[in-house]
């Protein structure tokens, strides 16, 4: 018996999604991957002073929102042949690893963990058992049985309103949930810690950036100025609260989430044999050791893995007109002069609309249908993310990746195999925040000892000015998004933007296919994944989902005349 599964929207809060999938015989056979919504920052831009891009672009997600900005400063840097102060990049990496630690843990929790912890089971579960197990693994404070039993009797009281609130709209009691009631009750306690550790994470960004979300950035440097006694610069008293908010990080991260992760995993290790996907990783690499021109000493390395194969890694580089492009054959764009794909220095971004109007049963998936581009390196499909990063850095031989993958996988009792999955992809995610926990202190005291020897530098100010700009230049500023691999590339004319375009993490894994009928990662993950009943897609939550899904960046397109395109009303199901 054939079905076709329409999910609308998918993400739990963020992003516009659309899921299509044909079940057979209980197993998913094929899928359609469709970005619903449509944003147009390239043509916001076109015009404007390159120095102010950082603060529209930043504006795409307010989900991921430091990571754009950071891409936008780039990619002036770049191409105006700016280098920035040491300081200024040891702060841009501590902005970086806040975001990632934070981003990462709101994911687990907030975005993910309720495809794997069923809530309504937690009310049946004994508070001394989650007691004695939550302190078996951690030594995290907070698991006394009295806390547990107090936040039981919180969950009883959503359940008797007759609301969940938060928990609202899951499919619980979905027999694909296999924790047991004590471990549940772990997970929506640590669920409700985790919005209130979130929340004081961040304030490293408003120390060094003035606010969260969108803290300010600054071609050159970054927007703050450190002398240890004034009261309105980056003084002893504010570091002091950087480096407390880290270590409380790292803590939160070592005795709750990665013991969460390690105890939610073995229930569910049948998800190692799922949601594979694609079999080729790409990673730009982040966090510059020795100035962002030394990428040999990123702490995530930068590189390509073909088809699983770990024994080799691929060059990329993100300035070749011949490697990564942007097709159309199944987006809603025209591109002047044929459907060729185009280096995004090149790019276009014309409106071609010639979907359904919503409401609609399905996409017309042999036509165009969907707001995102399909971009491709060399012709491959890319997943990128997590996972790509861990790869990448495992096969390049970074010791300190390689370390913490094998450490986990020993505690999974698994093989490297298993990283390409569902459950890979999530595991991925929490052994990086292991790493970036643990770097965010490197680089706090190395930028206390340059302060400590009299270096206070954080902007420069040399080819700042027009009037030392080329009439013509182009630059790319790549970086790792919590999600993946993401770029901006921008051609300045006259000083003004005259083109800018963004590549983003959801553009690589939420396209459409191409040309070839290549499926990219969302579509490819689903192929042979196991749907109990079509009506409540669990499953296909789980995959698409370890992903990590955000498409508000991921969409290029608005009507300039004002006039609007599409209206959609969906049912908030999930």
């Amino acid at each position: 018996m054939n079905s076709r599964i329409v999910v609308d929207p998918i993400t739990r809060i963020e992003g516009h999604l659309r899921i299509e999938a044909e079940v057979k015989d209980g197993f998913i056979t094929d899928a359609w991957s469709a970005g619903t919504m449509v944003r147009g920052l390239e043509i916001i831009l076109k015009g404007r002073d390159p120095r102010d891009a950082w603060a529209f672009c930043e504006r795409v997600c307010g989900v991921c929102t430091t990571v754009h900005a950071l891409a936008s400063v780039r990619s002036v840097e770049d191409a105006l042949g700016i280098a920035v102060p040491p300081n200024a990049e040891l702060i841009r990496n501590l902005m970086f690893c806040t975001q990632y630690m934070q981003d990462h843990v709101v994911h687990f929790y907030h975005l993910h963990a309720l495809d794997w912890v069923d809530v309504v089971s937690a009310l049946k579960a004994d508070p001394a058992e989650a007691s004695r197990i939550a302190q078996s693994i951690s030594h995290w404070p907070k698991s006394s049985p009295g806390y547990f039993s107090d936040l039981q009797k919180r969950l009883v009281k959503f359940v008797e309103s007759g609301q969940l609130g938060i928990f609202a709209n899951g499919y619980w009691g979905h027999p694909a949930y296999k924790l047991p009631p004590a471990v549940n009750l772990i997970g929506v306690a640590h669920y409700l810690e985790a919005l209130e550790w979130q929340k004081e994470i961040v304030k490293v960004h408003t120390i060094f950036g003035g606010k969260n979300p969108h803290p300010n950035y600054l071609v050159g440097g970054v927007p703050c100025a450190i002398n240890i006694e004034e009261a309105n610069a980056l003084n002893a008293e504010r570091l002091a609260m950087v480096g407390r908010l880290l270590e409380q990080a790292k803590q939160f991260v070592e005795q709750v989430y990665i013991p969460d992760l390690l105890a939610i995993a073995p229930s569910y290790l049948d998800w190692a044999a799922i949601g594979g996907g694609v079999k080729n990783y790409l990673s730009y690499g982040d966090l510059p050791t020795n100035g962002f021109a030394d990428v040999g000493r990123f702490k995530f390395p930068r590189g390509i893995i073909l088809d699983r194969d770990l024994s080799r890694v691929h060059e990329v580089d993100p300035k070749d007109p011949a490697g990564i492009q942007e097709f159309i054959d199944h987006s809603w764009y025209d591109y002047q002069g044929g459907q060729a794909g185009l280096h995004p220095w090149d790019g276009q971004t014309n409106l071609k609309y010639s979907g359904p109007k919503p409401p609609y049963e399905h996409l017309d998936v042999a036509a165009k249908y969907s707001w995102l581009k399909t971009p491709r390196w060399k012709g491959h499909a890319m997943e990128v993310g997590p996972l790509s990063r861990m790869l990448v850095g495992y096969a390049a031989g970074n010791a300190e990746i390689k370390d913490v993958v094998t450490e986990t996988l020993a505690a999974l009792k698994a093989p490297p195999a298993v990283l390409f999955s569902t459950l890979g992809r999530t595991a991925a995610r929490g052994i990086e925040t292991k790493l970036v926990a643990r770097w965010a202190l490197e680089f706090f005291g190395q930028l206390l000892t340059n302060i400590k020897n009299g270096d206070s530098r954080t902007f420069t100010k040399e080819k700042w000015e027009p009037s030392t700009w080329p009439a013509q230049a182009r630059g790319v500023g790549p970086t790792e998004a919590p999600r993946g691999a993401l770029a901006h590339w921008i051609v300045i004319e006259d000083k003004k933007i005259a083109n800018y375009q963004l590549v983003v993490p959801s553009t690589w894994n939420a396209s459409p296919r191409d040309a070839k009928g290549e499926r990219s990662p969302y579509e490819a993950s689903l192929i042979g994944t196991p749907v109990h009943d079509p009506k409540i897609p669990l499953e296909i939550i789980r995959t698409i989902h370890s992903f990590d899904p955000c498409l508000a960046c991921a969409v290029h397109l608005y009507d300039d005349h004002g006039v609007k395109l599409q209206e959609v009303e969906t049912s908030p199901t999930v």
